[in-house]
Order: C-alpha cells, then sequence, then structure tokens
C-alpha cells in the first residue's frame, strides 16, 4: 500500500508540480496543499485526469491553526481537586470570555484552511487537499461546488462554523447555527461558553438572550493508572488455586 501512495504523490507532483505548494506521505496518506489562486485549476486535474479520477468529494472541512501546538491540559498528574486544571491559568482557549483574545501561534496568512478528502473508486485511492486562505480577517477560498456538487453543504458548514468565505457559492448561509447567531463557533477565538444564552420569558412571551451566567473552566480527561488487571506481566495462577477459588 505505501509502495502506491508514494507511486501517487510522485505522479502529482509530476504533473501538477508547479501548481502545487507541498506534496506529502505521512501516516499512508497523500496531501497536497496548492494555494486559493490554483485551487480551481489543480481539483479539475484531480477530477477528470485518468491517471487521478478523483470524482468523490467524501468531505470538506474548515480548520483554525492559531493555537496548533499550545498544551491547554496537563494529565500526567491527579489530584484530589479533580481533573479540571490546565497548564496556564490565564487566558486559554478553554477560559475564554466575551472580549478576551489570544495570539495566534500561526504564521500570518496560514490561519484558516479549508481541507478536502477525495476519494477515486476507478484507482482505490484517497486524498486529502488542503487551501490556505490568505487573509487571516477575511479569508476567502474559491467554491468547488462547480467541480464535485457534494462541496455546496460542506461549504456552508465550513463558513457558518470557521468563517471562510467561498467566493461564487451559489447559495452560502448559515447551516447549523441560528440565523442571528454571532460568530463562528469552531474558531479557537470563540468561547467555549458562547456570548449569550437564550431562554423563554414567559412574561415577555418570547425568547429573549442575555449574557452567559455559567463560569469558563477546562475539563481535562481522566487519567488512566496502572491497574494490576491490565499488566503484561502477571502472575501464573495454578490449577489448584483457581479451584480453590
Amino acid at each position: 500500500m505505501s509502495n502506491s501512495k508514494q507511486q501517487l504523490a510522485d505522479a502529482l507532483q509530476a504533473a501538477l508540480g508547479d501548481r502545487l505548494d507541498l506534496v506529502t506521505l505521512a501516516c499512508n496518506e497523500v496531501t497536497l496543499e496548492t494555494s486559493p489562486e490554483n485551487l480551481l485549476e489543480v481539483a479539475a486535474r484531480l477530477r477528470d485526469d485518468e491517471a487521478f479520477r478523483f470524482q468523490q468529494l467524501v468531505d470538506l472541512c474548515g480548520v483554525d491553526y492559531s493555537q496548533f501546538g499550545r498544551d491547554e491540559w496537563l494529565t500526567d498528574e491527579a489530584s484530589r481537586g479533580g481533573f479540571s486544571r490546565g497548564v496556564d491559568g490565564g487566558v486559554s482557549s478553554g477560559r475564554l470570555q466575551f472580549g478576551d483574545e489570544l495570539d495566534s501561534l500561526a504564521t500570518r496568512g496560514r490561519r484558516f484552511a479549508a481541507v478536502y478528502h477525495l476519494l477515486s473508486y476507478a484507482n482505490n485511492q484517497r486524498l486529502r487537499l488542503r487551501v490556505h486562505a490568505t487573509d487571516d480577517d477575511f479569508p476567502v477560498i474559491p467554491t468547488v461546488t462547480g467541480i464535485w456538487k457534494s462541496a455546496d453543504w460542506y461549504e456552508r458548514e465550513a463558513f457558518d462554523l470557521f468563517g471562510i468565505l467561498f467566493s461564487d457559492h451559489p447559495d452560502l448561509r448559515r447551516i447549523l447555527t441560528d440565523y442571528g447567531f454571532v460568530g463562528h463557533p469552531f474558531r479557537k477565538d470563540f468561547p467555549l461558553i458562547g456570548h449569550v444564552e437564550m431562554r423563554y420569558d414567559p412574561e415577555r412571551e418570547r425568547v429573549v438572550y442575555e449574557p452567559v451566567s455559567i463560569e469558563p473552566r477546562v475539563l481535562v480527561p481522566r487519567v488512566k493508572r496502572e491497574d494490576n488487571r491490565y499488566l503484561a506481566e502477571q502472575p501464573e495462577v495454578s490449577d489448584e488455586a483457581q479451584s480453590d477459588a
């Protein structure tokens, strides 16, 4: 399998080398990176070229790399106080409140990306294509709905959750959040508790929005400790001991 993946990576590099920013083979997955300017040409070649024939867009998702590589949890030790603690006691993505800001760790123009997962039935191959928006403040990437129609709802989802705009999309509207929702909830600078909470007010006989009353906190996963039931080397139990038990 790895040989076929390497052959695919080499073929893509040879065919699209001047249109690609990066070709990598890791974890038995081939990943291409290209610019928004070259996206449509690269996507069309990937779909139509007989050597590739990636005719199925399986998935498209947005990514916010602004906090990529920053540790949030410390799970080496546990205390009687529980597991709700983080590495940094200051402002972190888990402790954000309205008005807080996070310093981006991503290089300028590399914060937001759209990632496309492609499938070739004819060649039994999978491929990952990644495109970074060049403007972090106003991320725009061309729509690929004219190449893969399944991108329609995927791009609306990435727009809704990450605020990535897809130029020339036929109907770029929110798809998961409310029409009046403020912000994009999958961005790393969006508080986990949200900006507002809503409830039905029986006196006003309508839904009202109020500031969130939940205190933000970081929940750390449970620490896995050694358990003699799962140790690799366990003492052998004689048949007599088993019968006595």
